[in-house]
């Protein structure tokens, strides 16, 4: 591949759609439908909407940008799958780590579940699924290029 060749990899495309999966599901499940928190939380209703819009707008660029850059790639091509799939569980897992670590303890931004008396448990759910998911990407991305290697030579001369 030349330096002006751009890369054809469908990995940092499908990171970029798990990132948006990721914040869409946060958005939808825990924002939206069991109304558990805002983005911020920090102020008044009306600003925890605001910010609850412009992470919408954000996880949904993210995951429509993503697509095309997927749907291009995979057809330009002949990456395997499980490099998409991969892809897509390592950016959505480390979307989540990143949220639960930095965002909800950190930076105090919001918890999983605002006005919780323990958000102990909530806070090891959402994290411990983020790293499972993180863990089955990376795996599913080191056995993806495990298959890609030959096998090695096993000839006795």
């Amino acid at each position: 591949m030349t330096s002006r060749e751009p890369d054809r990899s469908l990995l940092w495309p499908a990171i970029l759609v798990g990132v948006g999966v990721a914040g869409s599901l946060d958005e939808i499940v825990l924002h939206q439908l069991l109304r558990w928190h805002h983005f911020y939380d920090r102020g008044s209703a009306a600003a925890g909407l605001i910010a609850d819009g412009i992470f919408h707008l954000g996880s949904t660029a993210a995951l429509a940008g993503g697509l095309v850059l997927l749907v291009r790639r995979w057809r330009a091509g002949r990456e395997p799958w499980r490099q998409a799939v991969g892809g897509v569980l390592l950016g959505a897992g480390a979307f989540n780590l990143y949220d639960g670590i930095v965002q909800h303890k950190l930076l105090g931004l919001h918890q999983v579940r605002a006005g919780a008396p323990n958000n102990f448990p909530y806070d090891l759910g959402f994290i411990g699924l983020a790293v499972v998911v993180l863990l089955a990407g990376l795996l599913m991305l080191r056995t993806t290029r495990s298959a890609g290697r030959p096998a090695p030579s096993s000839s006795g001369s």
